[in-house]
């Protein structure tokens, strides 16, 4: 029994090709969805409307699939659900409907949301300035920032590398903007049903914050979340409601109150290990009412909206990785399109040598010939060298 349970486990890795495939099209869900949200950023654009577009399209694309087939349907939809954070807001502001706000021209606006395919998670996020208009100063310096770090992140998101080494090249790519990575923020090993594992990858290191060293290794998935600011990088709660929650598969308790296990029993059927979003409950009024005392007993995890200081901005970028036998594949994420100007810029050697490295796959392996191919070369000029001075 133990055996086949350890043989089912194995096969649900990045080793079967179908769990590659469902990380896939949950990208690709995931990348649809985060590029009509970005698109639709504007000045006037309500942050509530936006946050049920994101969500309303992984719905719709996620029930056209996997509908069919042996095993029949399967678990799917919102891995995360679609949150908007403008300016100093740091993550997580995805509001009800009478607690929205509306976006201005030159906001920095982070969204953030995710799919998955049969408990298989791929979230994505990325950064723009409301208004398309080129963005310079503060708002260049920290977008610029937080997209290096991610770059330089994903090149050492390599079998053998530590992950001690991102967060040293978030740190590096930070202080050259003059920015702060923000702290508390982690990126998580993803497995089935699981968005935040046990490895992790922390955004700021300090003697508070504090995670284990570990090697990277050959089909692993993570999240990466690169979150970086203009201000001092700590982070607070402030008035915003809670409204995205996850289910504390541990923990359990007979609620009382008859909205409490209205909720409770929406989450178990609808949400019983991904977060989710008040508003996803049928009677928003249960929900807010439900979550209270579902709180008390520890049966959620909150995700709490979070903010930098007055003024500051703060600038996201977040993707899904698979770290496969062929190399590294970025399966989420969007290409920095606007235009930034910022008087600073990377001057690290270690760090601009990284940066340097290509992450195309068919390039990587290019190059590895042409590498093998001179070695050889090298290496037959070195035998006909010494054939001829043996000859003399």
């Amino acid at each position: 029994m133990e055996h086949r349970e350890e043989e089912e486990e194995q096969e649900l890795d990045l080793t079967s090709n179908e769990v590659v495939t469902k990380y896939r099209m949950a990208a690709d869900i995931t990348n649809s969805a985060l590029e009509a949200v970005v698109a639709a950023v504007a000045p006037g654009a309500n942050v509530v409307d936006l946050c049920a577009m994101g969500d309303r399209i992984i719905e719709e694309k996620t029930s056209a699939v996997y509908n069919k087939g042996p095993k029949g349907k399967i678990e799917k939809g919102i891995a995360f659900p679609t949150c908007i954070s403008i300016n100093e807001v740091v993550g997580h502001f995805s509001p009800l409907t009478g607690e929205s706000v509306v976006i201005q021209d030159g906001d920095v606006v982070k969204i953030d949301l995710g799919t998955h395919l049969d408990g298989f998670v791929a979230t994505g996020a990325h950064t723009v300035v409301a208004g398309g208009a080129p963005a310079t100063g503060r708002k260049a310096d920290v977008i610029l920032a937080a997209h290096t770090a991610a770059e330089a992140a994903l090149r050492l998101l390599q079998p053998g590398n530590k992950n001690t080494q991102i967060t040293e090249a978030i740190q590096k790519v930070a202080d050259a903007y003059r920015c702060q990575p923000v702290e508390g923020v982690l990126s998580h090993q993803t497995k089935r049903h699981i968005i935040d594992g046990n490895r992790c990858i922390i955004n700021k290191q300090t003697l508070e914050q504090k995670v284990d060293e570990f090697e990277f290794e050959l089909n692993e998935a993570y999240g990466i979340d690169i979150v970086i600011s203009t201000g001092e990088g700590k982070t607070r709660e402030r008035e915003a409601r809670t409204t995205v929650y996850k289910r504390a598969v541990e923990n359990n308790y007979n609620l009382k109150m008859k909205a409490s296990r209205q909720f409770f029993s929406q989450v178990n059927a609808k949400f019983p290990t991904l977060p989710f979003t008040i508003r996803a409950i049928d009677d928003e009024k249960i929900g807010r009412m439900g979550v209270v005392e579902c709180l008390k007993h520890d049966l959620l995890h909150p995700y709490p909206v979070l903010y930098e200081n007055n003024g500051e901005f703060v600038a996201q970028f977040k993707f899904t990785v698979l770290l496969l036998p062929g190399g590294t594949a970025k399966i989420t994420g969007l290409p920095l399109t606007q235009q930034l100007t910022s008087e600073h810029k990377v001057e690290d050697p270690e760090v601009l040598s990284l940066l340097q490295k290509s992450t195309n796959k068919r390039k990587q392996k290019k190059n590895r010939k042409k590498k093998a191919a001179a070695a050889a070369g090298d290496k037959k000029e070195e035998d006909e060298e010494e054939e001829e001075k043996q000859e003399s």
